[in-house]
């Protein structure tokens, strides 16, 4: 059975770690050549507004991650990068819930090593478990078809008013990518119920072991999906 440990951190008080992320990420993206995902940067490693989660083996081999980024009004969300200068529209978006807190949920990934375990669905559930701790009430993101149902099951909808009917050419010609929203990260009521439950359990008990069903089974996981303060 696969075990793994999930945790939350701040990029900015684990530099180690986020260089840990970064390199784990990249080297996945460039397995699929993929090379201009506009989250895939060091900028975020110095950003107060990121927070992530990672999963992390028996042997402490970080094998996936997810991070959120809230608007802070200075640093534009990788979604606004990535299709903003096709659809200016996505930066009313943002800001029509700015006030309110939104963020994105971007830079999902995880290693080979642990594929097909629905490692990723998990990390999406804890990335977005964890936003009631940061105050942020709207999320926001970018799919492509390879992904899209698993964002529509943890309850993001594609927001058909940007792009051609929500789709997008992102990252390269050949890859078709859809700008998506939750529109209440607060009650996740877009959520399919099963996935709900799991996000309100998590949200409720940030600490906690729990045997998750996946594709291949079983996977063992120690949750602890408490934010480091701020220092």
């Amino acid at each position: 059975m696969l075990k793994l440990k999930f945790r939350a951190f701040r990029p900015v008080d684990d530099l180690v770690l986020s260089e840990r992320y970064l390199k784990g990420h990249t080297r996945v993206l460039e397995d699929y050549g993929i090379t201009n995902i506009t989250s895939n940067n060091r900028v975020w490693l110095e950003m107060d507004s990121i927070y992530g989660v990672v999963a992390e083996n028996e042997e402490g081999e970080l094998v996936g991650g997810i991070r959120v980024q809230m608007a802070d009004g200075v640093h534009p969300l990788p979604v606004e990068k990535a299709v903003g200068h096709m659809d200016a529209r996505i930066h009313d978006v943002v800001k029509k819930f700015y006030d309110n807190g939104v963020g994105e949920l971007s830079a999902l990934w995880n290693a080979k090593s642990v594929a097909g375990y629905g490692v990723s669905v998990l990390l999406t559930r804890a990335g977005i478990s964890m936003t009631n701790q940061m105050n942020c009430n709207t999320l926001v993101g970018i799919c492509g078809d390879y992904t899209l149902e698993m964002f529509r099951n943890v309850g993001f909808v594609v927001d058909k008013t940007l792009g051609d009917n929500g789709e997008f050419f992102y990252p390269k010609q050949d890859f078709i990518a859809r700008v998506l929203g939750i529109l209440n990260s607060k009650n996740l009521e877009t959520a399919e119920e099963v996935n709900r439950e799991r996000m309100l359990s998590l949200r409720n008990n940030p600490i906690q072991h729990f045997f998750e069903d996946g594709p291949k089974g079983q996977v063992e996981i120690d949750y602890n999906l408490i934010l480091p303060e701020k220092k």
